[in-house]
């Protein structure tokens, strides 16, 4: 966010990314028959205004979840999932063509050089005239934002002077949203749960599968279910969770379950540019939006800009897009 911001008022800037892929917690698989799944960030709602107002920029669509039709509820391992109508609930959105659709359009407005892969920072020395961030390569720069989950900078890399030890002691301790989440989701030729009057949300206090939703595309020619299962299943092998999701849900919406075309899941507790471990459990969007991420250090050379740093709907894309808005801000009006 803050770099197409610096692209378009001509300010030089290169991100370095870990990952060999760009969006980070944002991931759309398309499958064998092209149907898009979220594995990452998916939902936002009518309070996001700041991601609201990046789509209409960017003139990129975006539409509302569908929940037509009764949803199934299974309250115990001892009892079936049953069919109950819920009150009219108030409506999320998607991303028209996927979530990753934002991510490349705005790669897509930067030079194909502003952006590096594959290049983890271990490495941050603020000498008097410049940054040396050492990655893969050395580069050097004016200023740094750090625009990855405090948690991961605060323990994968070095910084010389070291940072202040009360901004490290809330940075170690901020929960990183969707860090131990595990999302998975089946595709199918045809949306046979809404043949059958079933929204195609499941929601299940034994689990494996604790939330479900249809996750048809926006044209509803491509159709899927998508959801949540228990972090404590990260402890099973791939095929044993596989196994017993499909047994869930076979149980819940019969065996027309089992004709799927692609099984796709990420254990994001698996991915070591998301997940840090923690002495301590965290609660969910703990320090989130923490003021002292407002902050900027070493001579306002360095500034703090993610989801969870934003002061306003931390944790979420919404905040994202508020923080990198934010930060952009500041570099041009310093420019």
């Amino acid at each position: 966010m803050t770099a197409y911001r610096l692209k378009m008022e001509g300010i030089p800037f290169k991100i370095l990314e870990a990952r060999t892929r760009i969006g980070g917690r944002i991931n759309t698989v398309i499958g064998s028959d092209n149907t898009p799944v979220e594995m990452g960030a998916t939902w936002f709602s009518d309070q996001h205004q700041h991601l609201r107002a990046l789509l209409d920029e960017l003139g990129i669509g975006y539409f509302e979840q569908y929940m037509e039709g009764n949803v199934l509820y299974q309250a115990s391992s001892a009892a079936p999932a049953e069919a109950i109508q819920i009150p009219r609930q108030a409506p999320s959105y998607r991303i028209s063509g996927g979530t990753s659709h934002l991510i490349n359009t705005l790669y897509n407005k930067l030079d194909k050089n502003d952006l590096l892969l594959d290049q983890a920072v271990t490495e941050i020395r603020f000498q008097k005239d410049s940054i040396q961030v050492i990655a893969k390569e050395t580069f050097e720069a004016d200023k740094l934002v750090l625009a990855l989950p405090p948690k991961l900078w605060a323990n994968k890399i070095t910084f010389d002077p070291p940072l202040p030890s009360n901004l490290m002691a809330v940075a170690t301790q901020t929960q990183t949203w969707m860090e131990d989440s595990i999302k998975v989701a089946l595709s199918f030729s045809a949306p046979f749960w809404q043949q059958q009057n079933l929204s195609g949300m499941l929601f299940s206090n034994p689990g494996p599968i604790t939330e479900f939703y249809d996750h048809s595309n926006h044209e509803r020619s491509k159709y899927a279910l998508c959801g949540f299962v228990n972090s404590s299943f990260k402890s099973l092998s791939y095929e044993e969770r596989r196994a017993s999701v499909m047994n869930q849900l076979k149980g819940a919406f019969g065996p027309q379950v089992e004709g799927f075309i692609d099984y796709t899941e990420c254990v994001w507790s698996e991915e070591e540019n998301t997940f840090e471990s923690t002495d301590s459990e965290l609660l969910p969007h703990q320090n989130n939006g923490n003021p002292i991420f407002r902050n900027t250090f070493f001579n306002e050379r360095l500034f703090i800009s993610s989801a969870e740093s934003s002061s306003q709907s931390p944790g979420y894309m919404d905040g994202a897009v508020y923080a990198g808005n934010v930060t952009a801000k500041i570099l041009i009006s310093g420019k």
